[in-house]
């Protein structure tokens, strides 16, 4: 089911990182039906060496990952003064990963994906951003 406004779909880029290649590409598959510009990354340090990011974006950062999780890749971001909207996505979320995460201002949607979840975060947070 498409959700939200078909020009915040073909404006919006959606940055995913996970270290799970099938994972990457399901998502960059599935968003690019959806209507969204998908950049992939495996991993955080590979997301923060990109230095032509899209301004107009949502990050879709998988919590746990070898390197670095997701809410410290967000914390990194934000360190550099970036404050652009991030969904974190993690398999049974605990209190201490849901916290953090409000703390910084960003959805959590558990996986596996049930329905348009993951669809209604990206929406909400580009919504939210303007």
């Amino acid at each position: 089911m498409t959700r939200g406004n078909e020009q915040d779909r073909r404006t919006t880029t959606v940055l995913v990182v996970d270290d799970d290649r099938a994972v990457r590409d399901s998502l960059k598959f599935s968003l690019e039906l959806e209507g969204f510009r998908v950049r992939v990354y495996a991993d955080g340090q590979e997301l923060l060496k990109d230095s032509d990011l899209p301004p107009d974006t949502c990050l879709v950062i998988d919590q746990v990952m070898p390197s670095m999780s997701g809410l410290e890749i967000v914390d990194a971001i934000r360190r550099r003064g970036d404050l652009r909207p991030a969904i974190l996505m993690v398999s049974h979320p605990n209190l201490m990963v849901r916290t953090g995460a409000a703390a910084r201002g960003i959805a959590v949607v558990e996986k596996p994906f049930f329905g348009p979840a993951l669809l209604d975060a990206i929406h909400n947070a580009i919504t939210r951003r303007r």
